[in-house]
């Protein structure tokens, strides 16, 4: 049997809609063609890295895959089920309590309320993450490249911490969102979720031996046919593009040294600083289209359960279709899926593939 491809995934964060990642990883893992090098991650997305890599470490693939699940039984029992016990209902009901007036009123007033004047205010998870993953193992010796990424209250900017830093407070502050929970303390710093400005962070694959082949895992759709009109799908859509930009950013960077090396317009000396990024995409779109901001917080197991089905479903429709390009070129073009129609720089004629 051929060596396996080796791959480097980044997962963005989304909340409950990281169970459409746990459906991509449960089925990669079944994928033996591919092996996992490193994962970059933010929010959500770093709860799956940790789970993944916790559950490969003690059993394997199949310990991750029982980890994967595992863990998100646990967000569900943590969680709860909906007043409405039925999704389906859920799903039906959403519209129009988003739409209502009392909601919209209710919306407004809960940005106005802090964490901080909540003492009862904290994040279910870090139990889960403290019982289920073992992170000093992972700290001390974990199968694949961690990098999760946290932005710092202070400065603004993104700290990625590697495997070798590691805990339950690192992956509670990547999914810290400020109107929900206090800040994380590490090491004396306050930080809030990595979705802000790193969802998530690219450039730390770029500087180690991780493969040189990135599949991104999308959660939050790049696009919208339509303008949202009401003010519910307004945060939606303003949710989706702040949490795409620093993602977005570092794509196009990575378009624009892959052109400068295919052209080979850089010096000689600078042409050992870069190395050429095969990009793989597994996007939102057309998978989560159809749910909404206030979904993410649904924690039904129904719920949950669709999600991994949508995960696996894009997973294999990718591995039809991308997995002959790994380890040769990208599978997806960053100059058309992520770069704006009248940004895209004109480029002379190559045979060699786009982005």
């Amino acid at each position: 049997m051929a060596e396996p491809k080796r791959i480097s995934l980044a997962l963005q964060g989304g909340g409950s809609h990281g169970a459409f990642q746990w459906g991509v990883l449960d089925r990669l893992l079944e994928e033996e063609r591919l092996e996992v090098g490193a994962i970059t991650a933010a929010s959500a997305g770093a709860f799956n890295a940790v789970a993944y890599a916790s559950g490969l470490l003690h059993g394997g693939r199949a310990g991750a895959r029982a980890e994967l699940e595992g863990f998100w039984r646990a967000v569900n029992q943590a969680g709860g089920r909906n007043v409405f016990g039925d999704h389906e209902i859920w799903n039906a009901f959403t519209p129009w309590l988003t739409g209502s007036p009392l909601y919209q009123w209710w919306e407004t007033a809960a940005l106005t309320v802090s964490p901080y004047d909540n003492p009862w205010s904290h994040n279910p998870l870090g139990g889960i993450l403290s019982s289920r993953v073992d992170f000093a193992a992972l700290r001390s010796g974990s199968p694949v490249k961690l990098k999760v990424s946290a932005t710092s209250v202070r400065t603004g900017e993104a700290r990625v911490f590697t495997e070798a830093e590691l805990s339950p407070e690192v992956v509670l502050a990547s999914a810290c969102l400020p109107q929900l929970f206090q800040a994380v303390r590490i090491e004396g710093e306050d930080y809030w979720d990595g979705g802000y400005v790193a969802n998530p962070a690219l450039w730390p694959l770029f500087y180690d031996d991780s493969p040189e082949d990135l599949l991104v895992v999308h959660i939050n759709p790049l696009k919208r046919e339509e303008t949202p009109r009401r003010s519910a799908e307004i945060m939606d859509r303003l949710n989706e593009i702040s949490f795409n930009a620093s993602l977005t950013a570092e794509l196009r960077a990575i378009a624009f040294v892959n052109r400068l090396l295919e052209e080979d317009l850089l010096r000689p000396e600078a042409r050992s600083r870069y190395r050429r990024i095969h990009v793989h995409a597994i996007q939102a779109s057309p998978w989560l289209d159809d749910l909404s901001l206030s979904s993410k917080f649904d924690t039904e197991w129904g719920f949950l359960q669709d999600l991994r089905a949508r995960g696996r479903r894009a997973a294999d429709q990718w591995l039809a279709q991308g997995f002959e390009a790994v380890g040769v070129r990208s599978s997806v073009s960053i100059r058309d899926a992520f770069l704006p129609p009248g940004s895209r720089p004109a480029t002379k004629p190559s045979t060699a593939p786009a982005g």
